[in-house]
């Protein structure tokens, strides 16, 4: 088991399911309102091939459009990688750009999605810019980021470890995020075990309706008596 009480076996069950299914299964538990728990809009996937991930959030919050106070650039915040390594593995990096226009500069670019690799983390969302595309997806790595840019500009670490917000999702360090090209969105860790069964559940019943939907004579009150059974989610 993890610090957290999740098994790598419950985080990789939970990333064998697209991001739509766990969303449908978390409904299902009724535990938040159906608009709220992930990112909308503000850092879309860049690469939308690639599978599912899982992992807990490492937060901070950077800046580009402007020197950093300390004089220290965006490779030098040794008390940042210090942070994210102490978070449990896997993580995923999620960076609030706070500048008033996000995007000038991009913090993340290849050298920082190898080196968070090697520290076991999966994935980087951020509603700032991100570059070196071709080289990051060469390496599997995934990204979720609102806008590409050229340059770092002044791109650098301003604060970590504090609660940040990135497309109406508020999200702590520790948090339990799945992620794919449909986007992000936040896994409550009292139900996360409880996910796979429900998610594979929800999938046989989708199946049968597709096979009645395939029916030569499926008619509406075929459709009705499946729903009045309560085997598909109304």
């Amino acid at each position: 088991m993890s610090e957290n009480g999740l098994s790598r076996d419950c985080l990789e069950q939970l990333r064998r399911f697209d991001t739509c299914t766990i969303s449908n299964a978390i409904e299902r538990k009724r535990l938040r309102p159906r608009n709220e728990g992930f990112i909308i809009g503000a850092a879309p996937c860049r690469f939308p091939k690639m599978p599912p991930v899982v992992g807990y959030a490492v937060t901070a919050l950077m800046r580009s459009s402007m020197p950093p106070i300390s004089g220290r650039w965006y490779y030098e915040r040794m008390d940042f990688w210090r942070y994210l390594a102490s978070v449990p593995a896997p993580r995923i990096l999620v960076v609030q750009d706070a500048d008033p226009l996000p995007g000038v500069g991009a913090l993340f670019g290849e050298m920082h999605a190898r080196i968070c690799r090697a520290l076991d983390c999966v994935a980087y969302v951020s509603n700032g810019a991100v570059r070196d595309l071709p080289a990051i997806e060469a390496l599997g790595f995934q990204l979720f980021a609102g806008s590409v840019a050229v340059s770092h500009a002044y791109a650098h670490v301003a604060e970590f470890g504090e609660r940040i917000e990135i497309g109406g999702l508020r999200i702590s360090s520790g948090d339990l995020l799945h992620a794919d090209l449909h986007g992000v969105q936040a896994i409550p860790r009292q139900i996360a075990a409880d996910l796979p069964a429900v998610a594979e559940q929800m999938l046989l019943q989708e199946q049968e309706l597709f096979r009645l939907c395939s029916q030569k004579n499926f008619n509406v009150e075929m459709l009705a008596a499946e729903l009045e059974r309560g085997k598909i989610e109304k």
